[in-house]
């Protein structure tokens, strides 16, 4: 395992429970909720809501951050977004960002009518990809009161854009245009095509960030295919609805979430650092921006050792009251 890597941890202080509600679609959307074995359930109590990373699912990353907040007091529910893992959509590994926003609130919604949750004391923690899914939500859901992303992606620009803006116009049309000629294929009950994702081989060829998510979705490290799918499906959204994040900017308004706090943490060697600092220029106060020494992108998933828990329980600590 990658130095600390801790992916798996399962902790004896908290108990789980897998629980399922319905998202406003009428979606069954799964998670696990996890109670601190000293909790008092005879008085309300402040809860966490916990997002996997893009195209993984709540055992990847999700699991582990929703414990070790349980561990510090917190209820927390890691849940799976719409289309991926035990949560329902059809076909499987849709994107939507509109539904997985949805997927945040409707936690809410279940989290809020249980006995011992304080209703006004509801956070948000997004890892990668959930991280703009739970800005999105946030912004138009005031019932989220704290907001932190983890090595996030603005999964928007990352599609738009690509990373440090390498993407070109017409490349994004090209891109646009081959989703476009599929959906023909696939109206006409032609094969389903999935994209991007992470790599199943690498080679001395391989790019610094394709080795870094092998290392966690293709090894033993963070490997899990959920039941009924494949391994070579996971992570891989389809190609005809990925295009779907061309429309999708998180950051726009993130300065309406004000005065609810935000905080977010990247290693300060993350390929992706420049979506949390563009976040952060244009979120308003209160904000902090938490650089990790050393980190990268995928090592804020799981390595245990440089994962800033205890700066996560002071701040939901100081902002759940």
């Amino acid at each position: 395992m990658s130095n600390g890597a801790d992916n798996f941890y399962k902790s004896d202080k908290v108990t789980l429970q897998k629980v399922t509600f319905k998202n406003q679609y009428q979606m069954n959307v799964t998670g696990n909720l996890f109670i601190p074995k000293n909790l008092n359930q005879n008085t309300r109590n402040p809860a966490i809501i916990v997002g996997h990373p893009m195209g993984a699912v709540k055992e990847q990353s999700s699991n582990l951050y929703a414990q070790k907040l349980a561990e510090q007091g917190f209820v927390t529910l890691a849940i799976d977004l719409s289309f991926w893992g035990e949560s329902e959509g059809q076909p499987r590994n849709a994107v939507s960002p509109d539904i997985y926003a949805e997927d945040f609130s409707a936690a809410v919604d279940y989290l809020g009518t249980r006995p011992f949750i304080d209703r006004n004391q509801i956070g948000v923690v997004g890892i990668c990809g959930s991280g703009s899914f739970a800005i999105s939500a946030a912004k138009i859901d005031p019932r989220l009161k704290a907001i932190v992303t983890i090595s996030m992606y603005d999964m928007g620009s990352a599609n738009r854009n690509a990373l440090q803006n390498s993407l070109t116009l017409e490349q994004r049309k090209q891109i646009i245009a081959d989703a476009a000629e599929q959906r023909y294929v696939e109206f006409t009950a032609g094969e389903t095509k999935y994209t991007s994702g992470s790599v199943h081989e690498i080679n001395e060829k391989s790019s610094p960030v394709e080795k870094e998510f092998y290392d966690f979705y293709r090894t033993p490290r963070g490997e899990f295919t959920p039941e009924g799918t494949t391994s070579q499906l996971t992570t891989h959204p389809t190609l005809t609805s990925n295009v779907k994040f061309m429309n999708f900017y998180p950051f726009n308004d993130i300065e309406t979430i004000s005065p609810r706090p935000m905080l977010f943490i990247t290693g300060d060697q993350a390929h992706s650092k420049e979506f949390s600092e563009s976040a952060y220029e244009r979120a308003a106060e209160p904000k902090e921006l938490y650089l990790v020494s050393g980190a990268g992108h995928v090592d804020l998933y799981d390595r245990t050792d440089i994962i800033p828990f205890a700066k996560l329980t002071s701040f939901f600590k100081d902002n759940l009251k």
